[in-house]
């Protein structure tokens, strides 16, 4: 399985106030095309820096960060948005949809800046909302839906584009466990069926054995990195 993505001797610091403080001490990490990822740790063991990092959200201190082929540290933020919005999906806890459109609308958003038409629009959406069982909600406002349902619509916002990479930041630390087993099947879906590289942060080891590669980080420090057993 090639690398999708590639870490090398990454460093990472922030400055608070007059104290530095050195968040990944030179983590390398290599995952190949069409794994599902999971990243556990306890707090602040660098665990959503380390996510941002491979979404192009942050870049490093030092280090290089290859994705696609693309070194990630070497783009302007402007170009490291683009970057973004073509090949990155996102699902974050608190679903982020806006409460005053549809379920329909609000998968629509990461297409408006595209030059698709609205015909192609609306047959992406529904397409979507199709793949992750919510065809008969796209007229629902984020209110009228259960939180499953408003994080299916955020998975369905973050396929619409059709990234080739899911980042996603404790995607079932706000549902009860019928509700996050429904997502996490969902994401085995996109990952076995449609391909998909998932990298999903967690404190849940439920979630995390979802996922077919465990990464657990400690203080900044990649200590496991180990496939699940079959």
């Amino acid at each position: 399985m090639s690398p999708i993505i590639r870490l090398s001797s990454i460093v990472k610091t922030y400055t608070r106030g007059r104290q530095t403080v050195e968040v990944l001490h030179a983590l390398s990490l290599e995952i190949g095309q069409g794994e599902f990822v999971s990243i556990m740790g306890p707090s602040g063991s660098g665990k959503t820096t380390l996510l941002n990092l491979i979404a192009g959200l942050d870049t490093p201190t030092s280090g290089q960060v290859a994705v696609g082929g693309e070194r990630l540290d070497n783009l302007s933020s402007v170009r490291r948005s683009a970057w973004r919005a073509r090949h990155i999906g996102f699902v974050f806890q608190f679903y982020n949809l806006l409460p005053v459109l549809s379920a329909a609308r609000n998968v629509e958003l990461p297409l408006l800046l595209t030059r698709l038409t609205a015909a192609q629009r609306r047959e992406r959406v529904a397409a979507a909302l199709q793949l992750v069982g919510l065809a008969d909600r796209a007229e629902h406002r984020p209110r009228e839906l259960s939180g499953g349902q408003q994080q299916r619509v955020s998975i369905a916002r973050a396929l619409v584009a059709d990234p080739s990479i899911f980042v996603c930041d404790e995607p079932t630390g706000d549902l009860d466990r019928e509700s996050a087993e429904g997502i996490l099947q969902l994401l085995q879906m996109l990952n076995r069926d449609r391909g998909k590289t998932i990298i999903m942060v967690t404190h849940d080891p439920l979630a995390a054995n979802h996922a077919t590669r465990q990464i657990y980080l400690d203080k900044g420090l990649l200590v496991v990195s180990a496939a699940r057993a079959a």
